[in-house]
């Protein structure tokens, strides 16, 4: 490149991304052929559903605590049984296993999807075996910094609610130390939001790095780090465009559903339905990474077809030059 700094495009791949997916869903139209790529997305963590665990903080209800202490299926004074803290702790032991389980699939779905998008195929059996140390090395990663979030978190909670609980038991200096707290909490909470935005943007392209060079997670992790810091301002660009892409997959989104009275918003279903705004928005992350050099390029060994350029029409032959006049 001889040390020249490559132009990163955002709306020239977002184009091109376009035409990829019409290759890839309507040239030609294969409906089992989307129907699996719709399944990958599907595992890659497109879950959908309307399952929702606030709704387990119901048992403990005023409606649960009325029905309870009327029919005296509890004590008044809420000492459970020794069954029913074991069963508490079972369904709690059993969440987290299944969220584990679904974190993995989605770890081994990501590579599937991509395998899809890149090979232009509907595979799943064969990418899910091939991509198994990379799928596997991203699941664990995630595992690591989901339990650093969490002790972060706890840390950040702890630091805050014990200056509140000395707070409200000393009343001296009540406004100084009322304003440090609120100003601490917005700095922290200023920071965490930073911290979750940059590694939810490196977690996008860690992915295609992987899939690209066949390297571990960490490797990607700080590869991506690297590239995000080195040329802030793509990437910025990247996001705030997103930003108004998610939105606008998120309204139509919802107009599916409603016209299909919430059917498109069951599991798979929505991504069924959703399936070519996911394969382009996926299309357009792949050719913006792909602008920073060949190590980036998912293309770079099965080959990006070109469009088919229609050729044009043969001209008419030329008229038949008249004889040579005779002397």
């Amino acid at each position: 490149m001889n040390g020249e700094q490559p132009r990163i495009e955002i709306f020239a791949p977002f184009g091109v991304a376009f035409e990829w997916m019409k290759t890839v869903l309507f040239r030609p139209f294969d409906f089992v052929k989307w129907l699996t790529i719709a399944f990958a997305a599907f595992l890659a963590g497109s879950w959908g559903g309307s399952f929702n665990p606030g709704r387990f903080g119901r048992i403990f209800s005023g409606d649960f605590k009325y029905h309870a202490k009327t029919y005296g299926d509890v004590p008044t004074d809420w000492q459970f049984p020794n069954w029913a803290i074991g069963l508490v702790i079972a369904g709690v032991v059993f969440a987290i296993i299944l969220a584990f389980v679904f974190m993995w699939i989605a770890a081994r779905g990501r590579f599937i999807y991509s395998d899809c998008v890149v090979r232009n195929r509907g595979a799943i059996v064969e990418p899910w075996r091939e991509y198994r140390r990379e799928g596997n090395s991203f699941f664990l990663f995630s595992l690591a910094v989901t339990a650093i979030i969490v002790a972060i978190t706890l840390i950040l909670v702890l630091a805050i609610v014990v200056p509140m609980g000395l707070f409200s038991h000393n009343n001296r200096a009540e406004t100084g130390l009322g304003i440090t707290l609120v100003l601490a909490l917005i700095v922290l909470g200023l920071i965490w939001l930073v911290f979750m935005l940059f590694f939810a943007l490196i977690s996008q392209f860690m992915v295609p790095v992987m899939y690209r060079r066949r390297c571990a997670a960490r490797e990607a992790f700080v590869d991506v780090a690297k590239l995000i810091l080195n040329n802030p301002g793509p990437f910025i660009l990247f996001v705030l465009f997103g930003i108004v892409l998610g939105i606008a997959v998120a309204v139509v989104g919802t107009l599916a559903a409603c016209l299909t009275c919430c059917i498109g918003a069951l599991p798979y279903v929505s991504a069924v339905l959703l399936l070519p705004a996911f394969v382009w928005l996926m299309s357009f992350k792949l050719l913006f990474l792909r602008q920073f050099g060949d190590q980036y390029d998912v293309w770079a060994t099965t080959g990006f077809p070109q469009q088919p350029v229609v050729p044009p029409t043969e001209p008419p032959p030329a008229a038949p030059l008249p004889p040579p006049a005779t002397a």
